[in-house]
């Protein structure tokens, strides 16, 4: 068991041309992205972003739970489903699982679940085989199992660990993997619906596997209706 923790006319041209074609493309969008914005997604894709008032009136997430062993709410609500991962060790989506945690690359992303109004938690343990669970005062925490993949979660506060031994982007759809739990509009897990996807407050408009888990991202996924305001969490020290 493992315990935790490229001469110069040429350029000018190229650059003139370069600006030219990106303002002809601003401006063909422009009347059909006002009031959105874009975030980067891999490889190269732009995925819209919209205003929360694009939704019309949402409802309130209701009040946080207690703050679990990482310092963050853990939702008032039963798992989404289990924590196990089907995997078991085999590396996914190019991500291995490793006999120790990654930090080259350590960022903290934070996943916020909803299945017709309800809060559901993302379970401690994903992304890690053979969780050793121990019982804290705020509640269980894996801190060892067989391997780590470079995704996983400790708590039950939706707290998602990226832990790398290199830089990339990682995506929602890419924990959902290593989680074993299909992703996609119509599905989170077991629950089956239409899916809003919600980005750092925002209303995300593309497929929600390509959402990425960037530092400190904060994302929520709404499964069915009523629709439920994104909640938002402050990042304690050392997430």
């Amino acid at each position: 068991m493992i315990n935790r923790h490229r001469g110069r006319a040429g350029f000018i041209a190229a650059a003139a041309l370069l600006a030219l074609l990106t303002g002809a493309v601003v401006a063909a969008q422009g009347g059909a992205n006002r009031g959105r914005s874009v975030v980067s997604l891999p490889p190269g894709k732009l995925a819209p972003i919209a205003s929360l008032a694009s939704l019309g009136e949402l409802s309130s997430p209701g009040l946080a739970g207690p703050p679990g062993p990482e310092g963050v709410a853990v939702p008032h609500g039963p798992p989404l489903t289990g924590g196990e991962s089907a995997q078991a060790g085999a590396p996914v989506d190019g991500i291995q699982c490793l006999g120790a945690e990654q930090v080259l690359f350590h960022i903290h992303a934070h996943l916020t679940v909803f299945v017709n109004g309800a809060a559901r938690r993302i379970p401690y343990g994903i992304g890690i085989p053979a969780a050793q669970i121990s019982p804290t005062p705020a509640g269980p925490f894996v801190g060892a199992g067989s391997c780590f993949y470079w995704l996983h979660t400790h708590a039950a506060d939706g707290i998602i660990h990226v832990e790398s031994p290199v830089e990339r982007t990682y995506t929602l759809g890419n924990f959902f993997d290593v989680w074993g739990q299909k992703l996609g509009r119509a599905e989170v897990g077991p629950a089956a619906g239409s899916v809003t996807a919600f980005y750092d407050g925002r209303v995300f408009r593309g497929n929600p596997r390509e959402i990425p888990l960037s530092k400190h991202a904060q994302i929520q996924l709404d499964v069915g209706r009523p629709l439920v305001a994104p909640v938002q969490i402050s990042f304690p020290d050392g997430l």
